[in-house]
């Protein structure tokens, strides 16, 4: 039996995601290997299907303002930044999370919890890419900080748990005045165009990406990739931050294929939204 791979591309896909995902491949290839998409993840990852999953659409009406809840603080190590890679799905920076060097604590949290990645999820044009949505607004790109919690041991075991990990959302809208932080993340686009690519990527402190607004939105949901594990406090910044549509433009001239493949534009890596399913999204804010 052919590995199951999974993918955004689909044969109903929204923006004629299919399409784009089959012109390189062979004839008939994608009758042989159905189309492995958002909408066909639970058929190998049956938790895709749960009732805890992310992203949802917020809407504004139905949240409530939780004055419980406390300002978050991260206190990141610039020297904990190690590399950037293309993995044919995002661009991905990882991080030093041996031990607590760089840290999130607060909000909604208890305990600290320790960065490991972030990463990014972007669209094939500059009006649509984020995962979550927000009174029906869909911005450029959405970027993920993605933090696990050491009471557990390890980050396989952290994502067996409801508290096992803290996401920082951050929504990128294209403006015109561009956030310059992003340039650093952006340079290295040249150095990882193609699948498997990885770079050096040293001396960086992510929460110069955080916007001035420390308002967010928590709710408790799960990755937005396979496997999908329900164990993610959510924390949506409700601000965005700004980019410049040349720099959308740098994110999609990354290939999801590898080096001697065909150039594939790495776009539309997000996952629709999920059935919020009774769970209440809070907010620091009124």
């Amino acid at each position: 039996m052919a590995q199951f791979v999974w993918g955004y591309d689909s044969d109903n896909g929204e923006w004629g995601r299919g399409a784009a995902g089959r012109a390189g491949a062979e004839p008939g290839r994608h009758l042989a290997f159905p189309p492995s998409g958002p909408e066909r993840w639970h058929e190998n990852y049956p938790m895709a299907k749960g009732d805890k999953q992310s992203p949802i659409e917020i809407n504004s009406k139905d949240v409530q303002h939780d004055t419980s809840l406390a300002s978050w603080h991260a206190s990141y190590d610039p020297g904990a930044a190690k590399t950037i890679l293309n993995n044919g799905r995002t661009c991905r920076v990882v991080f030093d999370d041996t031990f607590d060097r760089s840290v999130l604590r607060g909000g909604p949290l208890t305990g600290v919890y320790r960065l490991r990645q972030l990463h990014l999820h972007w669209g094939s044009s500059d009006d649509h890419g984020s995962e979550h949505v927000i009174d029906g607004v869909k911005y450029a790109a959405e970027l993920h900080m993605v933090h696990w919690n050491p009471k557990h041991g390890n980050f396989a075991g952290a994502l067996k748990q409801p508290d096992g990990v803290a996401v920082v959302g951050i929504f990128l809208k294209v403006g015109k005045t561009p956030k310059p932080e992003m340039k650093r993340i952006l340079e290295e686009i040249d150095n990882i165009k193609t699948k498997g690519k990885e770079a050096p990527f040293q001396h960086f402190d992510p929460s110069i990406l955080f916007p001035k607004s420390r308002d967010y939105w928590t709710y408790h949901g799960s990755f937005t990739t396979p496997p999908c594990e329900e164990c993610i406090t959510w924390i949506l910044l409700r601000e965005p931050i700004e980019v410049s549509s040349d720099q959308m433009a740098k994110l999609r001239s990354l290939s999801k294929n590898g080096e001697n493949e065909p150039v594939n534009p790495l776009v539309d890596n997000w996952r629709p939204p999920q059935p919020v399913k009774g769970r209440i999204v809070k907010a620091s804010f009124k």
